[in-house]
C-alpha cells in the first residue's frame, strides 16, 4: 500500500464529512463513515506529526551545522 497522502487523505475526510451532514444515510451507513473518517483523522494526524518530526532549521554558527527544532510561535 502506497504512503498516504495528507492532501488526498483530507478529501477523503471532508468527503464523508458532507456525507454525514447531509443527513441522507441510515444509521448503519453513518456509523460505517463516521468510522472511516476517525481512521482518516488519524491518518492525517500521523502524517503530520511525522512531517513535523522532520522540520528541522540548519543553523550555521562557528562553521559547524546544528540542527535545531522547528517552533512555531
Amino acid at each position: 500500500m502506497a504512503e498516504a497522502n495528507f492532501e488526498e487523505t483530507i478529501k477523503k475526510l471532508e468527503t464523508i464529512a458532507n456525507e454525514l451532514e447531509k443527513g441522507d444515510l441510515n444509521l448503519d451507513e453513518s456509523v460505517t463513515k463516521f468510522e472511516e473518517g476517525m481512521k482518516l483523522s488519524k491518518t492525517c494526524n500521523d502524517i503530520l506529526e511525522n512531517a513535523e518530526k522532520r522540520i528541522s532549521i540548519l543553523i550555521k554558527k562557528d562553521d559547524e551545522v546544528m540542527e535545531e527544532n522547528f517552533n512555531v510561535e
